[in-house]
């Protein structure tokens, strides 16, 4: 065959490469550049330190002469590593031999797999399927696509004068495309009559996978064809999720690639050598040969970094490319002292005129900054904090210039939320820290008020369950807020969206709701000012990665005065969540807070939105649905079927669904406030622990457990005797109390 040409072309590539750019190492500074004719660039090396990762390593085996490349710790000899992705390397033949009818070695078709590591491809279109023989078949096989995929090509011929040259037309040998893609080669050769009618001059069927460049057929083959291997080109890359970085003047190049999960460096145009070392690809001086540059006069041609200029001669004027316009002789070179006058004239004018315009540029946005500021509320809310006496100096004023970058100037793909009041944007600070940042919709007074309203309000509240505020930025036309980014989406999302996340176990619900009701229990009574919410729902319900509530969206949110306890106000919330009585009177109180969150218990236990109309009619208002159905005793059918709930579990969903329908009465003085709810809830969860351990200990004393049953009887009095019943103690001085009130002492 070709071999010893193909290694004579490429030794004298490499001797004109090497002449044409300057000698400089393929390799690391220390490293062996060289294993016989093979030279070894990096990110391929031959000793730990001079390749990128295992997957580079080259064994040169120098107990050969010449010294000799494999792959890794492989038999597989390597014959050329080129940059530009392709790798030559050294594949067996597939042979199928027969003498009078006799089988050597096997009586069945001859397989085998090549030896190629799936870290390296056969290339696309660089290789060919080749079969040998007058009676022979040749069959290719693999995965393509994710399938199966087997092809094959029949050469014949009767009598050696049937066989072509040089050609693979089907006498003699016949060649195969190789699809592009095509992973885990196999082989087979085989005959249809062992060779008995040609087995004077064609003994044996061969089959191979050869480089397109390396292999063209002789008719001496079909008698006898000595090679043992053939040279193969695979492709070789860098993983996509390495962090390795090119080199300098170099890019990464995806386009070889269809999924995109592997990348090749590239010199950038204009440069040249290894994309892959640290020092990267060098500046090709395209003055320094001549069929490089296109200039007219080669003796004006500039180099300059990445490309070239071609100057025309003194007193000419014009392009002096070949291609351009040509150079021509300037006429008006007695003029140059005039030009060269007014040209600092007018340079000077246009330096004045640009510091006075640059000057009042800078005055303008100065002033527009000023305007902004003013009509987003600054001043307002500098008053507030200082009225609120707010620790101002941690909420930080961030500047526009510096959200615009942490969010790609607000590209579609940071946007993570759009409610009543705005849009909110996931954004990435300089320092890495990940924040989520409010864009009010509109520029309107509302508006205003409601943000200055959510900073006032946020910045009262120091809560491990409420969304800390970081900073507010007022440069812009629409003011922004910038708080934490909680990771795990909100509660709504957990609970309806069945292809995004896995069902929440009840133990998790119940922990969401004890902790929601400890923020709104801590807003309505331990903030320094009672703050009413005004806008409970399972979308202001944020969850982090272990699963705690965050309450967020304080933009509809009231401060209430120490002296009063409710409020008149405009009408705001959100229809199924919002409270009838506040609804008919525009009076807010905490109560309906308390009212909303009855619904988020609902939603919590059956799943179902709070309004839907989309199923039956008796299911589209869930408040009501749930209230008849525990009415009819028949709670069991609409709680939600996804959560794995045990039977000691419907207990604890009982008790809360009792809990969710007091905090739905229609009047709100008949309801619970948030202290006594989170406090119910309390009870539940230790109620249910207590139960817990009493089966575990196996009680047998009838009166203790009286106990407790009459404890979980007394649903009318659970508010009273909260706060003395958590233990077993305590329990049995609650019995003694709901006894006197049953007998009417």
């Amino acid at each position: 065959m070709k071999r010893w040409t193909n290694t004579l072309i490429r030794a004298v590539v490499i001797i004109l490469s090497t002449t044409i750019v300057v000698a400089s190492s393929q390799a690391l500074p220390g490293c062996d550049e060289w294993c016989g004719d093979v030279q070894i660039p990096y990110p391929f090396g031959v000793k730990q330190g001079c390749y990128l990762n295992q997957t580079f390593s080259i064994t040169c085996s120098k107990t050969i002469s010449p010294p000799k490349a494999f792959l890794m710790n492989t038999n597989i000899s390597v014959t050329n590593i080129s940059l530009n992705g392709e790798l030559h390397i050294s594949q067996p033949i597939v042979r199928d031999c027969y003498r009078q009818g006799i089988v050597i070695g096997s009586s069945v078709p001859t397989a085998t797999d090549l030896l190629v590591p799936a870290m390296f491809p056969i290339a696309d279109g660089k290789n060919k399927f080749i079969a040998i023989g007058c009676d022979t078949f040749g069959l290719i096989g693999g995965v393509l696509n994710g399938s199966g995929y087997v092809s094959g090509c029949i050469s014949m011929c009767l009598n050696e004068s049937m066989i072509g040259n040089e050609k693979c037309l089907g006498n003699g040998c016949c060649e195969l495309e190789i699809p592009n893609g095509l992973m885990n080669l196999k082989l087979l050769v085989g005959s249809f009559f062992n060779h008995s009618l040609v087995k004077d001059f064609n003994p044996c069927g061969y089959a191979f996978v050869v480089g397109n460049e390396g292999f063209e057929f002789d008719s001496k083959y079909v008698r006898s064809f000595q090679d043992v291997e053939v040279e193969v080109v695979v492709g070789w890359a860098i993983g996509n999720e390495s962090n390795y970085v090119c080199g300098l003047n170099s890019k990464r190049n995806y386009n070889f690639s269809n999924d995109g999960r592997e990348f090749r460096c590239q010199c950038l145009e204009g440069f040249q050598g290894n994309p892959y070392l640290p020092q990267g690809c060098q500046d090709i001086d395209e003055c320094k040969d001549e069929t490089l540059n296109q200039c007219k006069y080669k003796s004006k041609c500039v180099n300059t970094i990445g490309n070239y200029t071609c100057k025309c001669p003194k007193h000419f004027k014009g392009d002096g490319r070949n291609g351009g316009e040509g150079c021509t002789r300037d006429s008006k070179t007695f003029v140059i002292p005039i030009i060269i006058g007014v040209g600092v004239g007018f340079t000077v004018f246009v330096i004045g005129s640009t510091w006075i315009f640059l000057g009042y540029k800078k005055w303008k946005f100065i002033k527009r900054k000023e305007k902004f500021f003013d009509e987003n509320g600054g001043f307002i809310l500098q008053r507030q904090l200082s009225q609120w006496q707010s620790p101002n100096e941690m909420v930080r004023i961030f500047t526009q210039e510096e959200l615009e970058k942490a969010t790609k100037n607000y590209d579609n793909s940071t946007i993570v939320g759009k409610g009543g009041y705005g849009t909110v944007y996931k954004g990435v600070l300089e320092n890495g820290l990940a924040v989520a940042i409010k864009k009010s919709k509109f520029m309107d007074q509302s508006q205003t008020d409601q943000f200055i309203n959510e900073v006032i309000v946020l910045s009262q509240i120091n809560h491990r369950n409420v969304v800390r505020i970081l900073g507010c930025c007022l440069e812009t036309r629409v003011p922004l807020l910038v708080y934490e980014f909680v990771t795990n989406g909100t509660l709504f999302e957990h609970i309806h969206d069945k292809t995004k996340y896995a069902s929440l176990s009840w133990e998790v619900r119940f922990k969401i709701a004890l902790e929601t009701a400890g923020v709104l229990s801590y807003l309505h009574s331990s903030a320094s000012t009672p703050i009413i919410h005004r806008d409970i729902k399972t979308t202001n319900i944020l969850l982090d990665e272990n699963y705690t509530a965050k309450v967020s969206d304080f933009g509809a949110s009231k401060l209430v005065p120490m002296d009063q306890t409710q409020l008149s106000t405009m009408v705001q919330g959100t229809l199924g969540y919002l409270d009838p009585e506040y609804l008919l009177t525009s009076e807010l109180t905490e109560k309906s807070d308390v009212y909303s969150f009855g619904i988020v218990l609902l939603e919590i236990i059956t799943g179902k939105k709070a309004v839907c109309f989309d199923g039956p009619e008796e299911e589209r208002n869930l408040a009501m649905y749930v209230l008849c159905a525990m009415k009819e005793d028949r709670l069991e059918e609409v709680v939600e079927k996804r959560m794995m709930v045990k039977e000691a579990n419907f207990e604890e969903i009982k008790q809360v669904a009792k809990v969710a329908k007091k905090c739905l009465r229609i009047k709100g003085e008949e309801r619970p406030n948030m202290k006594e709810v989170a406090m119910e809830l309390e009870r539940v969860r230790s109620m249910q622990v207590q139960h817990s351990w009493i089966n575990n200990n196996n009680l047998s004393s009838t009166e203790e457990m009286v106990c407790f049953l009459d404890v979980e009887a007394s649903d009318s009095n659970h508010f009273a005797l909260s706060g003395t019943m958590h233990t077993v103690g305590d329990n049995i001085k609650a019995r003694t109390i709901l006894s006197n009130i049953h007998h009417g002492r």
